[in-house]
Order: structure tokens, then sequence, then C-alpha cells
């Protein structure tokens, strides 16, 4: 596993920080695992660079530099193409969000336009003899910047969330609900294969509703020494707090659809029954847990547009058609409370679209929660305001943190305040109604997770470091011998 990507800034240009007051509670506790170590060494020389680092940053460069190269030599000719092309980029983007914030024929015109651009500059390529021009810059480009990531993960120190050995649990208890993920607790025979392991399991079969929590409270005092879930997301944050409650450990099984906690802890979610190795072979790590209105999450608490989707009875069975149908008066507007948001006391942020605050900060310029953590231990939340008014600010989303209509934070401490008596939230994807205004915070370390020792880890993709990429290119001597690989550290 990787380390979290430094601060990065927002859409106005001001720092992403700790939110003020960083020491006070809800900050980690001294000793505890916290964001990686920078580049520098203890004696405040750079690490050495490897002839891996050294080669994959030159041939970053010199792949920059194609590209260069190739614009030049095209003089005014391929600048025209290439502006061909970002206007037809910008077209098609305008079009994109026409179709999402519309109805009846302008979103069916904007379909069709959304289609057509991108097919007319192709053929203007042709026509012009310069699509292999195009074609050769694109591939440069890429190879620059996947050469680039390469040579910077390589460069930085390896960070893990810390692992300790533990034994294995006596009376492990699973809840596991059949129905999710399409199925996988008994396409994966996960309820006979725990029970071979030792551990007491409870499907969640009905009929009716079934009281996630109670449940487990229950097995907790019964003498239960490990909790552990074959869900969805919003399912395993409900035992992952009652787990937090008894300090017991907590084993995740990634039976559910998206599995983003699975995937941050870097389990095999193509395997769920893999998970189950953890009981008899496993490790525990230390983890963040966020917490909005006394209840507990794993992964994020989504406000405004987002929150609007998920709160339709329709999303579960028609994700995609739910989202299309919403879209134009949550985009717009035109539906939904006004929100205000104060973090950690500081400046409101009014009336943003959509807004996302998660357990630990997601990676760099991932406005949606999609994409993964590298941390989950470094006792702050991350906080995505999204604030888009019209097919411009839409298409700068494309730029991440430096989009004009996105803002990021840390912080420590997030109130959502409204017009509104009640506002709807998706907490790890579950919808709920919540009375305001809302206050979420986050418990640094307060969950403890058993993974199996043996495990896929979690690939990174951190934003490119022009400091380090630049010295390792022109970096001279012999290189240095590369770094054993470690999945964490064992106590």
């Amino acid at each position: 596993m990787t380390d979290v990507e430094p601060p990065a800034r927002d859409g106005a240009g001001s720092p992403e920080t700790d939110a003020p007051g960083a020491g006070t509670p809800g900050a980690p506790t001294p000793g505890a695992p916290g964001p990686a170590a920078s580049t520098v060494g203890s004696a405040g020389a750079p690490p050495p660079v490897t002839a891996a680092q050294r080669w994959l940053a030159r041939l970053a460069c010199a792949a920059a530099l194609g590209v260069v190269v190739l614009l030049l030599l095209g003089g005014l000719t391929s600048l025209a193409v290439l502006l061909v092309g970002v206007v037809g980029l910008a077209a098609t983007l305008a079009a994109l969000w026409w179709f999402l914030s519309r109805r009846g024929p302008v979103r069916w015109a904007c379909a069709v336009v959304a289609v057509a651009v991108p097919v007319a500059v192709t053929v203007y390529y042709v026509v012009r003899h310069q699509l292999w021009v195009i074609v050769l810059v694109l591939l440069l480009a890429a190879t620059a910047v996947t050469a680039a990531r390469a040579a910077v993960v390589r460069g930085r120190p390896r960070s893990g969330m810390p692992e300790v050995r533990t034994p294995p649990p006596a009376r492990p208890f699973l809840i596991m609900n059949p129905r999710s993920g399409g199925g996988k607790v008994g396409r994966f025979a996960l309820d006979s294969k725990a029970r071979a392991l030792g551990a007491e399991v409870a499907l969640l079969e009905g009929p009716g509703q079934v009281d996630v929590a109670a449940l487990a409270r229950t097995a907790a005092t019964g003498g239960a020494d490990l909790l552990g879930v074959a869900g969805g997301d919003g399912t395993q944050a409900l035992v992952a707090g009652i787990a937090a409650e008894f300090g017991l450990p907590f084993l995740v099984v990634s039976a559910g659809t998206r599995n983003h906690f699975a995937m941050d802890l870097g389990l095999d979610r193509d395997r769920p029954d893999a998970g189950l190795d953890a009981l008899d072979d496993g490790v525990e790590i230390r983890l963040d847990l966020g917490l909005i209105g006394g209840r507990t999450f794993v992964n994020n608490a989504s406000f405004g547009a987002y929150a609007g989707v998920v709160q339709s009875p329709a999303y579960r069975d028609d994700k995609t058609g739910t989202i299309l149908q919403l879209l134009p008066e949550m985009l717009s507007g035109r539906q939904g409370a006004r929100l205000v948001v104060r973090i950690d006391g500081g400046p409101a942020i009014e009336d943003p679209k959509a807004l996302l605050v998660s357990n630990n900060p997601y990676g760099s310029g991932d406005a949606a929660g999609l994409g993964r953590r590298a941390r989950l231990d470094s006792g702050r939340l991350g906080v995505v305001a999204i604030t888009v008014d019209n097919a411009a600010q839409a298409a700068g989303l494309l730029r991440g943190r430096q989009a004009k209509g996105l803002s990021t934070f840390l912080a420590h401490e997030v109130v959502v305040e409204s017009d509104a008596a009640e506002i709807p939230v998706g907490i790890d994807g579950e919808s709920v109604l919540m009375p305001t205004p809302v206050r979420l915070t986050i418990q640094p370390l307060a969950l403890r997770v058993r993974v199996p020792r043996k495990r896929p880890g979690t690939p990174h993709r951190p934003a490119v470091d022009r400091a380090i990429l630049l010295r390792q290119a022109f970096s001279t001597g012999p290189p240095a011998e590369p770094a054993a690989p470690r999945h964490g550290r064992h106590r």
C-alpha cells in the first residue's frame, strides 16, 4: 500500500490543509500511524535513486520532449489540428452536460451532438492526413505520464498501515447477506467455508428487515471475539461500529457490489472467499471510523446531487436510469435543499451542488469517491465540495483538484446546515434522511480490522511530483539497490 498524497489545492488556489485546531481531540494520537514521511531522508539528503527510477524518469522526459518536438515541427498546421481537437472536446463535454441536465428533445439532441462531434473530428484528421500525428502525440503523452508515475512511485518511501500479528479468534461471528453482490455468498459458498473455519454464521434471509446492528451487538455481548460481514459497504459500516464499540476485531468479506472498503484494505474483490483466510492466517490493522449523527461510516457520506439520486426508491434496481431521470433537477438546482457547509468552524461554503465527506481523503483529483484511499489511519476527513452551474465548469472538473468548481479540504469536523429540517444523505451508498444540522467527525484508530496476511494490496496512482522526477532523470553516479518489497510493518 502506498502513502497518502501531499495536500493539494482547491480550485481557488487555497491550500488543502489540516483543519484548524490540529492536535485537538480528533487528531491522531502520538505515535499513531499518519501520513507518510517526505522523500527527504532523516539526515536531510534526498533518498538514493535506483536504476529503474532513473530510466523511467528519463523515458518520461524524453516522451514529453517528443510531444513538444512534434508540435513544433508541424508548425501552425499541427497547432490548428490540435485546436480542432480541443474545440471538439469542449463541444462534446458541453453536449454531455446538457444531456445530463436537461429533459426532452434537447437531451437527445445533445446526445447526438456528443457522438457526432468526435466522429467529425476524426474524419477531419483523416482528410488532413494528420491522424497519425495526433495518435503519436497521444501515445507519447500517455507514455510520459505512465513512466513518470512509475518513477515517482518507486522514488517514494514505501508506507503501509502497520500490521500486528495476533492469534486467530476463538469465537468469530459473521453476518452474511445472501442477496448482496448478486448472490456472492451462495456462489462462493462463503457460509459453509466460514463454518468449516470455526465461525458462527448468521444469514440475513428474512422475512422482513433484520436489525444488523442489534444482531452484531447480541453476538458481542454473547462472547464473540470477532465480528465480520459478507455484504455491502453499508452493512459493513453498521457492524464495524459495533466492533469498535466493543473493541473487537472486524473482518471484511468482499461480497457486496462495489466493495470500496475491501479495495482500500487491499483485499481480492474477485475472490471474496479469500477474505476468510484472515480467520486462521491474518494480521490486524488499526483504522479510523467516520461518524455522522451517531452512525458510523467506513467510506463516505454524500449530500446534494448524489444523495438525492441515492434516495430514489428505483436507484437499486435501475441505477443508470434513475441517475439520468433525476440529474436535471439536481444539477440545475431546481430541486433539493440549499446547503451551507462549515469545516472546523471556518468560513461557510455556500450552496454546493454536491458534497462528499470521506473517512480519510481519496486520491488526487477524485471528486466522486470512486477511487482509492491509500491510507485509512490519518485521523482526517476528506472533503470535496462541487459547485457546477454551466458546461464550462462541468468540463473544468476534468482538471481534478485544480477545477474552478471544485474545492477540497482536510478536516476533523464538518457541519452541514440547511434551510430544510431534514436532508437526504448517502451513507456508504445507503440513503438516509437526517435532521439538520448534520455533524460529521472522525474517530482516529477506532477500528481493529483483521485481514489475510497474504492479499493483493492496493494499487495507487499518485500525482506526478516534477521535482522528484527531474532529480531522478538527471541523477548521476552508481544507482542504488532497489528496496525489498514489503506489505506493511509487522510487530
